[in-house]
């Protein structure tokens, strides 16, 4: 079998979230399993591909009264063919998606034009069995196969959409259609309209085959009004084609045994090391080394709403007035990131904050962390709380999507569990958490048992691969 997969990122080529990573890695493991898999993303001007071939020198996709002239680029790598829709008019910017200033004005014409590519590329090279999209950037694919494409053989190639983040979803205003080179008829409530806009993320939800998201406990908190965003009737109604499928880890890339980043390796069998990797955490931060007994906080974050922000913000002297060290490493929200950012200079012995996204240092925080928080309103997966798990970081969350799916709330008296939970959303509730852990700390054997509990954990691709080799199989043969 045949798969052709559309998104906007992948690494080791574009990222910006956790979409990359599951791009990046889930097509190797359907390899494993025995699917051919190919992958179509934009050519961004940080992508480098290295020994790319032009497959299309100029494929033509018009878009309204527009046509456009992509060239087609294509590499093989680590066994996984991706094809690159190069335009520098629209992929050759300094950010995927926007600006600090705000998102790029035409980003519907951007991937309405990476859509059309990724259909022609599948009638004229790949020839898939099934189409998969991912997020609101690859959700015109299906709308231009039941529209456009209809009366084609692509018209015919069932889809699988993936729901990444409800909560990204592509408005635009209802003139866009004819820009793109869609009808107006698509213009319906039972279309692409959503409150007088275009919702492209809409039309990937109604005109797939199948519908998945990341984890089973989000597949059902996105059909409530608290977590839909406005689509909880629609997912409702296409419930019997919605799953959710937990992603997966690389453990080659995210694995305390031999990850390079760190000043020493440990194991669930051997965890001297990570008393190494707690000194140069606190040292690559600026912060004391001479007390490694008291505990550390690692954050590892976008400061935002989404990912509790707020909570922190709210509980932020509470959390200085205990015994502990906090390390953040993330970029955001400008309110909280100064907030963050003063609660650094008033406790510079005890808190330290990195503005920034670094690779190597998130690898550094979840190896020195002695507890990782991650206080989300909502969470789809979620993949630091299982890397934390992997490193012996003891993951608090909020009990949402696949937080609450990925880790077990830790009892004392049986000694299983992998973390600690809190339902509430609120300051108070995650505190309560936060003391229970520091508890646990306290108590070394304890503790230990707890780090191993969540270390032998196996939160790796193969069986989230089978899934999805069960569900597309499902659509060919339906």
């Amino acid at each position: 079998m045949k798969i052709l997969m559309v998104a906007s990122e992948a690494v080791p080529f574009a990222k910006t979230g956790g979409l990359a990573d599951v791009v990046g890695a889930l097509p190797q493991a359907l390899q494993a399993l025995g699917r051919q898999v190919a992958v179509v993303l934009p050519l961004y001007r940080t992508a480098h591909p290295q020994a790319a071939e032009t497959v299309f020198p100029s494929l033509t996709t018009p878009l309204g009264t527009q046509t456009h002239f992509p060239a087609v680029q294509s590499l093989v790598h680590q066994g996984v063919r991706f094809y690159f829709v190069s335009y520098p008019p629209f992929f050759d910017r300094a950010g995927l998606y926007g600006t600090p200033e705000g998102e790029y004005p035409d980003n519907a014409e951007r991937f309405a034009l990476l859509c059309r590519a990724a259909i022609e590329i599948a009638q004229l090279d790949f020839r898939p069995d099934v189409m998969h999209c991912h997020d609101w950037q690859s959700a015109l694919v299906p709308v231009f196969l039941r529209s456009v494409y209809a009366r084609s053989a692509a018209g015919r190639l069932p889809v699988l959409f993936t729901i990444h983040n409800l909560g990204y979803q592509g408005l635009f205003r209802s003139d866009i259609l004819g820009q793109i080179g869609l009808p107006r008829s698509l213009f319906t409530v039972d279309g692409l309209e959503f409150y007088s806009k275009v919702n492209l993320l809409k039309g990937g939800l109604v005109y797939s085959d199948a519908i998945s998201t990341v984890s089973r406990g989000y597949a059902r908190e996105i059909q409530t009004e608290e977590y839909g965003f406005g689509l909880e009737g629609l997912l409702r109604h296409r419930s019997l084609a919605l799953s959710g499928i937990l992603n997966g880890v690389d453990y080659a890339h995210w694995n305390p045994a031999t990850d390079p980043h760190l000043a020493a390796h440990y194991s669930p069998e051997d965890l001297s090391g990570k008393r190494a990797c707690k000194k140069d955490l606190l040292e690559s931060f600026g912060l004391p080394t001479g007390n490694l007994d008291r505990p550390v906080i690692g954050i590892v974050s976008r400061l935002t709403v989404q990912k509790g922000a707020d909570l922190i913000a709210e509980a932020a002297p509470e959390l200085a007035a205990e015994d502990l060290d906090l390390v953040v490493l993330g970029a955001g929200e400008a309110a909280y990131e100064q907030l963050l950012g003063n609660l650094a200079a008033r406790y510079p012995e005890r808190v330290a904050v990195r503005i920034a996204y670094d690779d190597a240092l998130a690898h550094k925080i979840e190896a020195g962390a002695d507890i990782f928080l991650m206080p989300s309103r909502y969470e789809p997966c979620g993949l630091n709380q299982i890397y934390s798990l992997k490193y012996g970081a003891v993951p608090v969350v909020r009990a949402t999507g696949g937080l609450d799916d990925t880790v077990e709330n830790f009892d004392p008296a049986t000694k299983k569990g992998t973390g600690f939970k809190f339902a509430e959303y609120s300051a108070k509730a995650m505190m309560e958490s936060i003391r229970r852990a520091l508890e646990a700390y306290r108590k070394p054997a304890t503790w230990k048992k707890l780090m191993r509990n969540g270390m032998n954990q196996d939160y790796s691709w193969g069986a989230s691969a089978a899934q999805y080799a069960r569900l597309y199989d499902s659509l060919v043969n339906r």
